[in-house]
């Protein structure tokens, strides 16, 4: 019994040992190096940079845009009435060039410079000049149509109380600065601002541009900050806010093209895109330069884009369907950016429209660069003029139309009021100044003048008093 327990011990033992080489064994085996056969890696496939046709759409994208009707009150092109001989006697001292008949049933109404005014004199020793239409002998204000027509104010107050809006003030502070009303303050915002979109569509036609930057910045109206947005919640609850400003800017001559105001959709880029059509020549397609947001291509394609009949693959067979395609001449590229933490962490570049080498070409004769930081900086000018799109203000609009209205009045100073430094020329030679001043060296310069809209500094006087006539003159 002792020898039989004896050799079960042994046995155990034993066995265990040899567990123990046999793993040993097996891990010097494992860690040894062994021979490995190099096979050849397979080439790898480098993405081209340059951009693939575009394939086409076999729908022409909808936009209501295009659809709406003209706006009332703006006729087509006439032929203009004939010059009205002038009668015989002294010359006219007063220029009426710029005046014209308001009244719809005269043959003339509309039409400046076809020597058909004549000035009256200030009636009742008043502070308005009145003038007389020639053909139908009718009677009219130098104000009618304007904002300060009916003003019992002077026209001073109205001047000033619309320069401190569009230089950021709210309504409220204006009103306190001014000493009226703010009823009566909005009131003025709501009559300049049709005044400022007359204005701006009269000028604002067949712009020969060669660059056009798009983008959109969120404005929080009051109504939605007491509801739906609350001081605690992030940013990104901000950016789905269905109020977007949107901006079109010709970055050469720094001119504001179109604003708009409304959600971050579809129809409101084709909004945009329409607009910026409508203020460039009919033959002018620039290159278009925005950021990353998807629907911005399909509204460039909209406007700029025809039908195109491809031939058939082979000999027999159908025709393919004609696709939607851009034009050849358009060109087209987004700058993609990439946010971490509220922070911007890499910037590249991506090519929609066109060619690379084409975009380079445009862009080579100002010696620039693919990027929309022209845009950007109009953004920061607008919520810094604009007091409804401020961050961390206390001066929200309640409305859309009421936040249109501010930025209309902004649009029109930017652009033929506001002088900017950077398109400022030189004189010839120095022009002196009063006093001991030092002589003037540069001449101020606005984007309508960088554009060749106008030809000298408009002020606020000049465009508040300014009669819009309905359709542009020859």
């Amino acid at each position: 019994m002792v020898d039989y327990l004896l050799f079960r011990d042994l046995l155990l033992i034993g066995l265990l040992w040899l567990s123990v080489l046999l793993y040993k064994r097996w891990a010097r085996n494992r860690s040894a190096p062994r021979p490995t056969i190099c096979k050849p890696a397979p080439p790898l496939h480098k993405r081209s940079r340059d951009s693939q046709p575009f394939p086409g759409l076999t729908r022409k994208p909808h936009c209501a845009a295009c659809e709406q009707p003209l706006a009332p009150g703006s006729p087509a092109p006439l032929v203009p009435p004939p010059l009205l001989a002038s009668p015989a006697g002294r010359p006219r001292q007063v220029d009426s060039s710029q005046q014209f008949c308001p009244h719809p049933s005269c043959a003339y109404w509309g039409w400046t410079g076809r020597e058909n005014i004549r000035a009256n004199g200030y009636p009742n020793g008043g502070r308005w000049r009145q003038f007389q239409c020639l053909s139908c002998k009718q009677y009219f204000l130098e104000t009618q149509g304007t904002l300060l027509h009916g003003k019992r104010v002077p026209p001073e107050v109205v001047v000033w109380a619309m320069g401190a809006l569009a230089e950021g003030l709210g309504i409220r502070a204006v009103a306190r600065i001014f000493a009226v009303a703010p009823n009566t303050v909005l009131q003025w915002l709501t009559e300049v601002a049709d005044q400022a979109g007359a204005f701006s569509r009269y000028f604002l036609h067949d712009v020969q541009g060669t660059q056009v930057q798009l983008d959109e910045l969120f404005a929080v109206l009051s109504a939605v900050k007491a509801g739906a947005v609350s001081e605690g919640e992030p940013l990104n609850h901000l950016s789905r806010s269905p109020h977007w400003v949107w901006v079109a800017l010709e970055p050469v001559t720094k001119l504001l093209l179109a604003i708009e105001v409304g959600e971050r959709t579809l129809a409101l880029a084709q909004r945009l895109v329409h607009r910026v059509a409508q203020v460039l020549a009919a033959d002018c397609v620039p290159l278009f330069l925005t950021d990353g947001f998807k629907e911005y291509r399909t509204a460039v394609l909209t406007h700029y884009g025809h039908w195109l009949q491809r031939p058939r693959c082979w000999a027999t067979g159908p025709l393919p369907k004609p696709r939607w395609v851009p034009l050849p001449q358009l060109q087209y590229a987004q700058v993609i950016k990439q946010i971490r933490r509220r922070r911007l962490v890499a910037v590249s570049s991506r090519v929609v429209f066109g060619t690379l080498a084409g975009i380079q070409q445009v862009l080579a004769a100002p010696g620039w660069q693919i990027n929309t930081a022209f845009i950007e900086r109009v953004n920061l000018s607008i919520r810094q003029h604009v007091a409804a799109v401020g961050r961390r203000v206390t001066t929200l609009c309640k409305s859309e139309v009421g936040l249109y209205q501010q930025l209309a009045l902004y649009q029109l100073y930017y652009n033929f009021c506001l002088p900017h430094a950077s398109l400022r020329r030189p004189f010839p030679q120095p022009a002196p100044t009063i006093g001991r001043g030092s002589a003037k060296r540069w001449r101020p310069c606005t984007p309508a003048m960088a554009a060749g809209l106008t030809e000298h500094v408009w002020t606020l006087r000049e465009v508040v008093g300014f009669r819009v006539p309905p359709w542009p003159q020859p």
